[in-house]
């Protein structure tokens, strides 16, 4: 376990403090849309760290492939989907 001293808890703990938090019930039918308060910017910032973390804890090696390179599919509207097993 990584030890700190108080004075760095006290900071963390201040900094906590302002971050904006929200309790809700998972009953609770809320629109989490955050579109009209952050631009897309503000979005990606948040999303970054999350799919980062989702790698590592995929244990995947991180892609090596160009944007341009991407594997996608565009799907035109009424054509069926594969199954999310698909390898298509």
């Amino acid at each position: 376990m990584l030890r700190t001293s108080a004075s760095d808890a006290e900071t963390r703990r201040k900094a906590r403090a302002a971050w904006p938090v929200v309790v809700r019930s998972l009953a609770d039918d809320t629109d989490d849309d955050l579109s009209t308060v952050t631009d897309p910017a503000q979005r990606i910032r948040m999303m970054w760290p999350l799919a980062v973390e989702s790698w590592q804890l995929a244990g995947l090696p991180w892609p090596s492939y160009t944007r341009a390179n991407t594997p996608s599919r565009v799907f035109r509207a009424g054509e069926p989907r594969p199954g999310d097993d698909d390898p298509r």
